[in-house]
């Protein structure tokens, strides 16, 4: 069994110690910044550059792939900005908001994981809109994360992250919305990634039931906001999807029951691979 951990730390030294102490081989991490150095001593992580790209914006932080244990090998794949990138390169549209490698297994078949973040971005100005959306965001990884894919079935791939959108509902209802962000799962599904989860059993449902949320949603919170704790959490904003070839093989549950969130304001989603 190979245990990975999605989890977007929301730059919080602590989480890092965290994730030492939780038995997990691998973290898929989102707003990474980079470990304390007493952390950085115990695992390894990817050599790209501790930012996320983006003209007049201050972010020192990015997904990460750390390997947390000596029961896998990881060769982590470098990912270049678009314009920079060669064919046959994989090529980013923003780089910090995606990060792949390679992992091997004894005595199993290599499999490739990849750390996803969504950022939410601004329509133009000329619009005189004043909305945030990130599902812009989140259909450049899957073009980007399509660079992964080179045959119609059997890829063996693990992609979670926080995408900063809802799953089978929109925020307050919205139709429109909904519509929205249900183009992203079914392009991850049409590439031959469904969404495996978390989802109820595998954690914690919101109570009280936020009006917003359908009643057979199976939908589990993974994300707070400042006016909320980690009891009173209503969104789920994380995902995690697996190729067809694995996807049986992978269960995952949201670590969200309050004693056990951690601290950042995402919980941690724990992915077990049997």
């Amino acid at each position: 069994m190979i245990k990975v951990i999605a989890w977007n730390i929301a730059r919080r030294e602590e989480a890092w110690r965290l994730l030492l102490d939780g038995n997990a081989d691998i973290a898929l991490l989102q707003e990474a910044a980079p470990p304390p150095a007493d952390v950085a001593a115990r695992l390894e992580v990817d050599p790209a550059p501790w930012r996320t790209a983006g003209a007049g914006l201050n972010r020192p932080w990015r997904v990460a792939i750390a390997k947390l244990s000596h029961r896998v090998e990881v060769e982590w794949l470098e990912a270049k900005p678009l314009e920079d990138a060669r064919p046959g390169e994989l090529a980013v549209s923003r780089p910090g908001t995606l990060a792949a490698a390679k992992v091997y297994v004894p005595n199993a078949e290599p499999f490739v994981v990849a750390s996803m973040y969504a950022p939410w971005e601004k329509p133009y100005a000329g619009t005189g809109s004043s909305w945030i959306h990130a599902d812009g965001s989140a259909h450049r990884l899957l073009s980007d994360l399509s660079l992964l894919i080179g045959q119609q079935t059997g890829h063996r791939i693990l992609a979670a992250g926080d995408l900063n959108i809802l799953r089978g509902y929109g925020e307050g209802g919205s139709p429109y919305w909904a519509n929205r962000y249900a183009t992203i799962f079914d392009r991850m599904t049409a590439l031959g990634l469904p969404f495996v989860g978390p989802q109820a059993p595998g954690g914690r449902r919101a109570e009280p039931w936020p009006e917003e949320l359908p009643q057979d949603s199976k939908n589990v919170p993974t994300y707070y906001t400042s006016h909320q704790t980690p009891a009173t959490a209503t969104r789920q904003l994380d995902f995690v999807f697996a190729s067809n070839s694995l996807s049986e093989r992978v269960f995952v549950t949201a670590l969200n029951e309050p004693d056990q969130w951690g601290p950042s304001d995402h919980c941690r989603v724990a992915i077990e691979i049997v």
